[in-house]
């Protein structure tokens, strides 16, 4: 899967899901798009999951809508989801079209 890391989390996760094609936001040239048009450019551009820690993400966009899905991860701190990585992997590999993964790594703030 070609899957999206939003700009604010640790650019090292992307070594982190094995099997998948792994890009961030900045590497795109995407950094200070807002969440509505970075879902859609990363629709148009073939991205089929989309990673971040925005837990506000999901009441500010209609996800169902969504030709991605979207997993979130409750802290953006390495030294916490490094302890999580395989639910991490796992949220990733389940993600499906218009899909809402939580992986909740110790520091949940919703």
């Amino acid at each position: 899967m070609k899957v999206l890391l939003d700009e604010d989390l640790p650019h090292v996760l992307r070594h982190h899901l094995p099997g998948h094609e792994v890009e961030t936001v900045s590497y795109a040239g995407w950094s200070g798009l807002k969440n509505g048009n970075l879902l859609r450019a990363a629709q148009e551009s073939g991205f089929e999951v989309f990673v971040t820690a925005d837990q506000s993400l999901p009441d500010e966009q209609n996800l169902k809508i969504l030709k991605l899905g979207v997993v979130v991860l409750s802290t953006l701190e390495w030294r916490h989801l490094q302890q999580h990585l395989p639910d991490i992997r796992a949220a990733v590999d389940r993600a499906g079209i218009g899909t809402l993964e939580v992986v909740e790594c110790g520091r949940f703030q919703r």
